[in-house]
């Protein structure tokens, strides 16, 4: 039985989230193509790396694009898996792919969810929750302090976007003309055994408790791809 348009437009999904070196982003729209996910944001940003060489040679900070792409959860499995195989995700330095679950999809027209079929593959990537995704949304500047506190509680890195603000502590004036100053996202993805931890020292560091000092939220990944220690 055909469902109807409403629960078409309203669906639960998943949200993959793709970062690769600069000029990667487009490579990455086509093999989702492949799969049938037609569209996706493409951020710029950087990672942050942890080798004492790059850091010397001044190379610690590495320019990524990061890809977002919206689909059914039967879909985000099957993308994930091409994309691990196309970029070779296995290899170190070669980016890293994660979906988390998505309450409602709405607008995302080229969606077709098969609301039937109840059978997914288990045997792929990193599941059920052993990562979860940190986002810290701070004054630009402060992204370094983030990640240095969140290094100090055992993270090993996180990518940087940039981005806007427009909240009430975090607009100014110039000659009586609102100015809202430019803000960037941090992005770290964890062993969910470390994230408590990282989380308290981000807090403790950035005073994120304060108005206007920032905000911070964590996710669940469900599929990962990518995902190295040490």
């Amino acid at each position: 039985m055909e469902k109807p348009q409403a629960l078409l437009d309203i669906v639960e999904g998943e949200l993959i989230c793709v970062i690769v070196n600069f000029g990667q982003g487009s490579k990455v729209i086509k093999i989702a193509k492949k799969v049938g996910i037609s569209g996706g944001t493409i951020f710029l940003g950087k990672g942050t790396a942890q080798s004492r060489i790059l850091k010397l040679l001044d190379l610690s900070d590495i320019r990524k694009e990061i890809v977002l792409l919206a689909t059914s959860k039967q879909k985000a499995l099957v993308a994930l898996e091409e994309l691990n195989k196309e970029l070779k995700l296995e290899k170190p330095h070669h980016g890293i792919a994660f979906s988390t679950s998505v309450k409602n999809l709405i607008g995302v027209h080229n969606l077709k969810c098969d609301f039937d079929n109840k059978i997914i593959k288990e045997d792929r990537g990193v599941k059920n929750t052993m990562y979860n995704v940190i986002f810290v949304v701070v004054d630009k500047g402060k992204a370094e302090e983030v990640i240095d506190a969140a290094t100090k509680a055992g993270s090993t890195g996180g990518t940087i976007i940039n981005a806007r603000g427009s909240g009430i502590h975090e607009t100014s004036t110039l000659f009586s003309m609102a100015i809202e100053p430019e803000k960037e996202v941090v992005m770290i993805l964890s062993k969910s055994s470390l994230v408590e931890a990282i989380v308290e020292s981000i807090r403790k560091e950035l005073k994120i408790d304060e108005p206007g000092n920032g905000i911070m939220f964590v996710q669940d990944v469900n599929n990962a791809y990518g995902l190295y220690e040490g």
